[in-house]
């Protein structure tokens, strides 16, 4: 028998950062999202999730039988179908073509839970573009700013 625990933070944003994303559905998108992540093909169980109007946070223990690729591929597709089934925004909604998707050890769960819990507080004094550039050096993921949000 095989044992795994692989804790993922990830973050997709709406396509070219616009902020589209009401606080009044806030709600119904993240059980939306928490549904699919939940699904009994996939597997996957939500820890933390919360949005601000251009961007989601999502912490969730992966299905080591599920590639994160193509788990965030279903995500970002099915949730973007229903926000604009639903009409959840005064325009069609798509999402940026990257996202952002870093591991995390089980003692630093509840710190990341906070900080996710805390996005609308933490966007009152940082844009995305800066937590993005931040979380990039937390990581040291080298990268050309020249091409960070095309």
């Amino acid at each position: 028998m095989s044992f795994t625990k692989i804790y993922l933070h990830c973050v997709f944003a709406t396509k070219n950062r616009e902020k589209i994303l009401k606080s009044e559905n806030d709600i119904r998108i993240q059980n939306y999202i928490k549904s699919i992540f939940e699904d009994s093909s996939r597997d996957c169980h939500v820890l933390a999730i919360n949005n601000v109007q251009d961007h989601i946070h999502i912490l969730f223990s992966l299905n080591p039988k599920y590639s994160i690729s193509k788990l965030i591929q279903e995500v970002k597709g099915l949730s973007s179908k229903f926000i604009n089934d639903n009409h959840l925004c005064d325009k069609k909604f798509s999402r940026w073509k990257w996202y952002w998707c870093f591991s995390y050890a089980e003692s630093q769960i509840d710190t990341v839970k906070k900080y996710i819990k805390n996005q609308k507080e933490h966007h009152k004094q940082y844009d995305f573009e800066k937590e993005y550039k931040d979380i990039l050096d937390k990581f040291h993921v080298n990268y050309d700013e020249k091409y960070l949000f095309d």
